[in-house]
């Protein structure tokens, strides 16, 4: 029996209701290009309805009177329940973007495990009251909770994004609209039955698929305190136009067009087989991948052998195959807009050395992960983030080079340093322009605080500065007598 179902009504207040409006989503496989399954698309009207429940479980009702650990429970309880239902949540997300079967197993579903245990562990010790003493007078300094959060969420990896927005709202005592991606809703539904299951009181989390229009129809909503947002840089520059209206809070996760800089001394074959994760999962369809490979000129060939013989061992096909390594992407369109650039690349005299046409399985949206080489680091393709499995290898003759090369661009998300002697590559990390940087693959992990500069957001997710979003300052002059009371 199929995982994957139709749904006829929204989650909202608690309940199932039936949507405002007739209008369909239809949620397309990748790799049969049948529709698979509907969900209502929520209107103006639903978002009316969300926003209403969201702000009224706020003040009224058993969420604002439960304490931290009781929301601790709660989220605990939803943990559990994501474990449970780890290989249905799993199928679901390869059935709807397409995502390859051991990679939803391994990443798109352990991975908000992960990140809720982060959250929770970093609540633990976060400071939501606090005395602070001076020279002249003694406050009670408070965090509490900003209000109505909008998440909104996109495709690729729709269940950890959807638990970035989620579990920081839950802790800090939000209350939360979420709407995941047209192109992904099947997984928001289990979430949304998973938290009637853990006793989520009514209200706190809606969930409301919608289109782009409904969508800025709910960024801009008067009841919603606070937007947080991942998806493209145009998208979020859009956001930030809307929120900047009203000085509405906002935090944005955006784009990236990483660079991963290979030291001479670096391990050729080590750094290939890095980028099996680093550059390539999720059919490149992730925003903190590596996908401009600055490499040394005398060391671009060799680099290019060792990503080529890794390649060979990427099985390309159906995305339900556990053998299968890379899928086909999320829509036609995003097939189109990579080929565009793909066919950019050639035009602008980069050397492909590797894949750049479609795998013939008479169906599916594929692109053969493509590898180009001695690429201008100025080229449309290593400026434009392509958001699919394609490389630029951009080659250096310093390190002073490597650095501007790899600095060389309006985003600034994510980056890596491959070197034998971590040391030294700290100190190239320290130089790179970007919110994290990995050196030698190691990750930062989910208690370090994750997000971008220049183009690649706002603000930062993970972590107590992930926290720190969600929480609204007040701080109450106190005497001494009452200070003391909290030491």
């Amino acid at each position: 029996m199929s995982v994957v179902a139709s749904h006829s009504d929204l989650f909202i207040g608690g309940e199932w209701v039936a949507p405002a409006g007739p209008d369909k989503i239809e949620v397309i496989s990748p790799w049969t290009e049948e529709v698979i399954a509907t969900v209502p698309a929520g209107s103006a009207e639903d978002v009316d309805r969300a926003v209403a429940a969201a702000r009224s479980a706020l003040t009224r009702g058993p969420w604002p009177a439960m304490s931290f650990e009781e929301r601790v429970a709660l989220v605990n309880r939803l943990r559990d329940l994501l474990v449970g239902h780890a290989e249905k949540l799993a199928q679901v997300i390869t059935a709807e973007m397409g995502s390859p079967i051991t990679q939803s197993r391994n990443i798109q579903v352990p991975n908000p495990v992960k990140i809720l245990e982060a959250y929770v562990d970093t609540a633990r010790t976060y400071p939501f009251e606090e005395v602070r003493r001076s020279a002249n007078g003694q406050a009670l300094v408070l965090r509490q909770p900003v209000g109505v959060v909008a998440g909104v969420v996109p495709w690729n990896v729709p269940l950890s994004l959807t638990m970035q927005k989620l579990v920081p709202a839950l802790l800090t005592g939000c209350t939360i609209v979420l709407k995941p991606s047209p192109e992904t809703p099947l997984d928001a539904y289990i979430v949304a039955r998973l938290l009637q299951e853990a006793g989520c009181p009514p209200g706190v989390v809606n969930i409301v698929p919608a289109g782009r229009e409904v969508s800025e129809y709910l960024i801009s909503h008067s009841g919603v305190n606070k937007v947080t947002f991942t998806g493209s840089s145009a998208a979020g520059r859009r956001i930030a136009e809307i929120c900047g209206k009203d000085l509405r809070r906002v935090t944005l996760e955006l784009g990236g067009k990483s660079a991963a800089i290979v030291l001479d001394d670096a391990n050729l074959e080590e750094v290939a087989e890095a980028l099996r994760i680093g550059s390539f999962r999720n059919n490149g369809q992730i925003c903190t991948l590596k996908t401009r490979l600055v490499v040394p000129a005398k060391l671009q060939s060799g680099l290019v052998d060792c990503l080529g013989a890794m390649l060979d061992t990427m099985p390309i096909g159906d995305p339900g195959d556990e053998t299968t390594q890379i899928g086909p992407l999320v829509t036609q369109r995003q097939r189109g807009i990579v080929e565009g650039y793909i066919e950019s690349g050639r035009a602008e005299g980069a050397k492909l050395v590797r894949g750049g046409g479609r795998p013939d399985f008479g169906h599916g949206w594929f692109v053969e992960p493509t590898v180009f080489a001695d690429v201008n680091p100025d080229a449309t393709i290593a400026q434009r983030e392509i958001f699919g499995p394609v490389v630029s290898v951009i080659p250096y003759e310093s390190e002073d080079e490597a650095v501007a090369i790899a600095n060389n661009s309006t985003y600034g998300l994510n980056g890596s340093v491959f070197t034998g002697d971590p040391l030294r590559g700290l100190q190239l990390a320290r130089r790179m322009e970007t919110g994290s940087v990995e050196l030698n693959g190691k990750p930062a992990g989910f208690l370090a605080p994750m997000g971008g500069v220049k183009y690649s957001g706002l603000g930062r997710e993970f972590g107590r500065e992930g926290l720190d979003p969600f929480i609204e300052f007040k701080s109450i002059g106190i005497s001494e007598e009452i200070a003391r009371s909290f030491d």
